[in-house]
């Protein structure tokens, strides 16, 4: 099936792929750092019950609604234009004004340290490259 030249098969792959990066992003690079910018430790990850799935259903369902959103919106370029440079240019440009400028200004008004904003605003920036990468991989 198609949706404005890409497949659907295209953008559940580049949901699983961005989700897994954010396994990588927030399990393995950035734990330790992402704990003390929300000001929490280990310890009190584990006092709360440790990790509860439905944030983790909430983040798929949000990136496959991503990764189909910026499918529409590459597919809008026109035939032709669908390609890996185009769709990463296309992620960068979502993630920059819209994403970045929102973890910006909600994270400024809760007043969450920097480094929680650059975490969180890096892991989108993967997020929505390694979609444009999957979807302009596999549109063309």
């Amino acid at each position: 099936m198609q949706f404005a030249g890409m497949s659907y098969f295209a953008i559940v792959l580049a949901a699983v792929v961005s989700f897994m990066f954010g396994w990588l992003w927030y399990g393995v690079l950035c734990s330790t750092q992402w704990l003390a910018a929300v000001g929490k430790t280990e310890e009190d990850v584990k006092a709360e019950g440790g990790p509860r799935p439905m944030p983790f259903v909430i983040a798929f369902v949000a990136q496959l609604l991503m990764a189909w959103v910026l499918a529409g919106i590459i597919g809008h370029l026109g035939p032709g234009e669908v390609t890996l440079k185009n769709a990463i240019i296309s992620a960068a440009l979502v993630w920059a004004g819209f994403v970045a400028t929102t973890i910006s200004v909600n994270h400024a008004f809760q007043g969450t340290k920097f480094a929680l904003t650059l975490i969180d605003g890096g892991h989108w920036l993967g997020v929505l490259l390694l979609q444009g990468a999957v979807i302009g991989l596999l549109g063309v």
